[in-house]
């Protein structure tokens, strides 16, 4: 066994060691020749510093000349600053250097797949970065990725704890529920033909922990669910889970907040105004068409209807003769878009269920539009003064039932703000505008799906109804508010919760009066609940905020597989160990499985 000598870390050298023996170990990063003499830079995972190599005096470090980078090597030499001239000020390390007096090479590496340095590093193919993520975790960047997630998750730890939370693990292996997401099933070798489910989500045992008398309960809870990925999606995520006894809306909100505020001074260094803005569900939609809208660049929807209640143009007439609405957006400046450019904006219109998209480019009185014979001069005017249209603007407009119409241009909005540079989680214009936290409320409590001909939770079946709507769940459900919030991000939802159902009898009547499952399936899948109800349940509300999203954003990258440790791929593979992987013939007759 190799027995490891090392006096510092190569990052945390500085003046004050100057003149002293060091010994150091770490991987070769890159090697200068100057002929007889070479520099090198040696790295842990503290940073960078750099080596003075001189053969002339110390002919036997000749050798580290051939070493490939990436090796480890151990040094011993003496601190001295580096010359003025040569001084990088880039680096923490960068106005000393280790002069070298003697080398041990304690493992080669192989010559290396793609280059480690962040610039290049990015343009190699994902899968392969992914096939050797060991070698793509010592990119710098990457680095101070998972340090930046695991500052997050300290700084969660120590406010919750400092405010009486205790963390509680608590089972991954659940059963299989309806009325939620795809799930992962795993199949009981002791109870042949039984399945336990991967947990989508702690939910019911957190609850559970409150019945319990735990009052306050968190954890980093690891959950999991068989979905299609993207790119804030993977098929195993982290999230902050909390729950809380004897609390409402306003409770869980300033607790939240106060996490927030504590990772944004521990981990950014800034300073988190609240309390936070609360916006409801309604105005969400019908100012930016999303219920997680990025506020950061102010293209609005604005409510044209009576613009064209009484317009030729049949289309929109007829919406809002129908009950519906006519709403537009201005793309300041995006009449000159290319054709392709507008065709980007209608295939985004289409996939959120237009039949096409109307629009409008300003240009004087020649407006040019495919609806431009029914914009006389009068709604030209009209539409000018309400959206504050200008020359070389784009109006573009989205008609039908409120909510879709305004979910179609909320798409279409997002689409312009790409196509102006804006990003939707950096770059472009608003890259540098603050990080835009805030509340989203009064969701409704049931969404009505047309496929099965039924009301379905809007988030889950245990959140509890807005008190004064409680008389309207049998007159008008659709109306009827949920005590649910989501905390947004710039236009990403870190998280949701709600005040929960805490009565026995309220639970059962979602189930089996709002929700239509019928009564034997309750029982089998929710009875332990229901029942725990009636035991002195207290009220009770919670949330869990997606650490993952949480620490991609503050490291500015859109993708959470950025600040995982070992990611799945969009298909959901791990290309370095090659899982998902066969069973073995045995494997499957253990647990009674036939693969068809």
């Amino acid at each position: 066994m190799y027995a490891v000598k090392r006096s510092h870390r190569c990052g945390e050298l500085s003046a004050s060691a100057v003149g002293k023996s060091v010994q150091l170990i770490g991987w070769i990063r890159s090697r200068r020749d100057h002929g007889g003499l070479f520099f090198l830079d040696l790295g842990d995972s503290s940073g960078i510093v750099q080596l003075m190599v001189d053969e002339r005096m110390h002919p036997e470090l000749k050798k580290l000349s051939s070493v490939r980078c990436e090796s480890v090597i151990e040094v011993a030499g003496v601190l001295q600053f580096r010359p003025e001239e040569t001084a990088n000020g880039k680096l923490a390390t960068g106005a000393v250097e280790v002069l070298v007096e003697s080398a041990t090479v304690i493992s080669e590496s192989d010559a290396i797949p793609f280059p480690l340095d962040d610039a290049f590093a990015e343009k190699v193919n994902e899968e392969t970065r992914l096939s050797y993520r060991y070698l793509d975790l010592r990119r710098p960047i990457n680095q101070l990725r998972l340090r930046r997630r695991h500052n997050i998750a300290a700084a969660t730890r120590n406010f919750l704890n400092e405010n009486n939370f205790l963390e509680i693990e608590l089972p991954t292996l659940f059963k299989t529920t309806p009325e939620g997401a795809r799930e992962f099933l795993v199949p009981s070798r002791t109870n042949r033909g039984q399945f336990y489910a991967l947990a989508q989500s702690p939910q019911q045992y957190k609850q559970m922990l409150m019945v319990a008398g735990i009052e306050r309960y968190y954890s980093l809870a690891r959950c999991y669910r068989d979905e299609d990925l993207r790119t804030d999606r993977q098929p195993e995520f982290t999230q902050i889970d909390m729950e809380m006894a004897f609390v409402g809306r306003e409770d869980i909100h300033e607790i939240i907040e106060g996490l927030m505020g504590r990772i944004w001074k521990d981990v950014l260094g800034l300073e988190l105004k609240t309390p936070l803005q609360r916006i409801t569900f309604h105005e969400a939609m019908d100012r930016y068409g999303s219920d997680k809208p990025d506020r950061r660049f102010p293209m609005e929807l604005v409510d044209v209807s009576a613009i064209f209640a009484n317009s030729p143009f049949g289309i929109f007439a007829s919406a809002v003769a129908g009950g519906g609405v006519v709403k537009a957006i201005n793309g300041k400046g995006l009449a000159s878009l290319s054709q392709g450019d507008m065709a980007t904006l209608e295939n985004g219109a289409k996939a959120m269920g237009a039949k096409g998209l109307a629009y409008a480019k300003v240009d004087g009185d020649r407006w040019k539009s495919p609806i431009g014979k029914f914009l006389d001069e009068g709604t030209r005017k009209q539409l000018r003064d309400s959206l504050g249209a200008e020359d070389g603007d784009l109006i573009l407009f989205s008609a039908g039932p409120w909510e879709r119409a305004c979910i179609i241009l909320g798409r279409v909005r997002l689409d312009c703000a790409t196509l102006l540079g804006a990003g939707k989680n950096g770059g472009g214009p608003i890259a540098n505008e603050p990080l835009d936290l805030f509340w989203v409320v009064d969701f409704p409590l049931l969404t009505f799906d047309d496929e099965q001909n039924r009301y379905v939770s809007t988030h889950h079946p245990f959140t509890a109804p807005m008190e004064e709507d409680v008389p309207l769940l049998e007159s008008n459900p659709a109306s009827v508010r949920g005590q649910h919030y989501d905390l947004v991000l710039n236009g990403v939802e870190l998280g949701g919760g709600s005040i929960r159902i805490h009565s026995s009898d309220m639970q059962r009547y979602v189930f089996e009066e709002l929700l239509k499952i019928q009564a034997e399936s309750v029982e089998n899948l929710f009875g332990y609940m229901v029942r725990a109800f009636r035991f002195g349940a207290p009220p009770h509300g919670g949330i869990a905020i997606g650490l993952d999203r949480l620490a991609a954003m503050l490291s500015g990258t859109n993708s959470i597989r950025d600040v995982i440790a070992f990611p799945k791929t969009a298909k959901g593979i791990d290309p370095m160990v090659q899982s998902p992987s066969p069973a073995s013939e045995r494997q499957l007759n253990e647990l009674f499985i036939a693969i068809r």
